[in-house]
């Protein structure tokens, strides 16, 4: 007689987790089911912001799998199911039918929380008035394009000046709004350090957008309608046709930590190399809702990101088919852009750095994307982090025009390989004046950077 395996959640990790099992199990080896409360499987979160913007043309564009092509395969995916327990004594879960309200019981011997992560909605007055939105699904990504179609104001306000807010911003600019941001930093991306961050400030005013740092909101104001009409901080209220939130977001784990499973410091659940929930052997968990190991700081940290779910993913399908795969952990690397300036950071920044008790240099040069006689060669800021005495790599950020986000990677490799400076500044990378100066952005930080750790101050 079979297994039977039963996923929570049908995006990234669920769906790679499902798919990959399949490949390794038959079905009548191995039953999988799948539940989602929502409409869509597999798709892209991190491509609604170019959607909204008219980058791309259409919701199916940003989907990887449809839930036909899933159940094709002998997965029997539950959409609008939601599981509201886990009973862990007797391996089993309560799904209720959103359409019908009808709740099940199905035992697992096998089971896979992939449950993602939530956006954050501060407790404010008018966080729920109509003109309001937040953008985590596919669904979210509609009602906010329905939305801005149907407002004759022009006004929007984004709370928040993360990766999607800054996207977000971006977005609603080229849709003919003129965008105010607000925030609780000092800079946008507050992911990067200060200095770096001044650098994105000035690339999104030059598109118009006013920024608002250093300023907490208040409360939403609305009109006799209920829709909202302005957002207020301690200083100022802002006028808004339109609010997109985009305050970054938090494991969702509720129904885990009832089922009393164990979670770390930043709420996301906490797994072994291959995935496992920590004390079971039956129940493996991925992506958004996990915490995973910093590889620069060797702290567990909560990183969403759609790279580490489908890995996540790959590996808890591997070993509930019989196959066995490990999760070493991350160097934080992500990379957004804004219009024309793109933005990357891998490893530690300062803060970062500093809250995990490392003492370090940082370097900060000027350089070009491509040679600089050769036509089209634009400015790129590169931020190097080395720690003290040792010279080992802690961290880049990189800031500019024409290519630059992409040499993260060489950094990203450099921090897994734990690279010293000194042995960077000999990488063989790639050169001809179209796509680098002799010396690359990246070695000529590391020069830098190696003096710096040589000089000992």
């Amino acid at each position: 007689m079979g297994e039977r395996m039963v996923i929570i959640g049908a995006d990234a990790t669920g769906m790679s987790a499902a798919s990959q099992a399949r490949r390794l199990r038959e079905a009548d080896e191995l039953e999988i089911i799948v539940f989602d409360k929502g409409n869509h499987t597999s798709y892209s979160a991190c491509g609604i912001p170019y959607w909204v913007s008219g980058d791309v043309a259409d919701a199916d564009d940003l989907i990887a799998r449809s839930p036909a092509e899933h159940r094709a395969r002998d997965i029997d995916l539950r959409l609008r199911t939601e599981v509201t327990d886990i009973d862990v004594a007797r391996r089993r879960v309560l799904a209720r039918d959103l359409d019908t309200d009808e709740q099940t019981w199905m035992t697992y011997d096998k089971l896979v929380l992939a449950t993602g992560a939530t956006p954050i909605r501060p407790p404010l007055a008018g966080i729920d008035a109509e003109g309001v939105y937040g953008v985590q699904t596919l669904d979210d990504g509609q009602a906010l394009i329905d939305g801005l179609a149907a407002t004759t104001g022009r006004e929007a306000v984004v709370v928040g000046a993360g990766y999607i807010g800054v996207e977000m911003a971006e977005a609603l600019v080229r849709r003919g709004f003129r965008v105010t941001m607000v925030t609780r930093a000092a800079e946008p991306m507050s992911t990067l350090d200060s200095d770096m961050g001044a650098l994105v400030r000035k690339a999104m005013v030059g598109m118009g957008i006013r920024l608002i740092t250093d300023a907490e909101v208040t409360g939403i104001r609305t009109g006799a309608d209920g829709r909202v009409q302005a957002v207020s901080t301690a200083d100022a209220e802002y006028p808004a046709d339109v609010v997109v939130l985009g305050i970054g977001v938090r494991p969702t784990t509720e129904l885990a930590r009832r089922a009393g499973l164990p979670v770390g410091e930043s709420g996301g659940l906490l797994t072994d190399l291959a995935q496992r929930v920590r004390g079971y052997d039956d129940i493996w968990a991925g992506g958004d809702c996990v915490e995973v190991l910093d590889l620069v700081s060797g702290v567990l940290r909560h990183i969403p990101l759609g790279t580490h779910a489908n890995k996540h993913g790959q590996i808890i399908g591997t070993g509930v088919g019989g196959g066995y795969a490990t999760f070493p952990g991350v160097v934080g690397t992500a990379i957004s852009k804004v219009c024309d300036l793109e933005v990357a950071r891998t490893g530690l920044g300062e803060t970062d750095a500093l809250r995990a008790g490392l003492q370090f240099h940082a370097v900060t040069i000027e350089s070009t994307g491509r040679a600089g006689y050769f036509p089209g060669a634009a400015p790129m800021t590169v931020k190097m982090l080395a720690e003290r005495r040792t010279g080992r790599l802690l961290g880049v950020q990189i800031v500019g025009r024409d290519g630059a986000a992409k040499r993260i990677d060489v950094a990203a490799v450099a921090l897994t390989a734990r690279m010293t400076v000194e042995q960077m500044t000999a990488l063989d990378l790639g050169y001809a004046p179209p796509f680098s100066p002799v010396w690359d952005p990246i070695l000529v930080a590391a020069r830098a950077a190696a003096k710096a750790v040589a000089r000992g101050h």
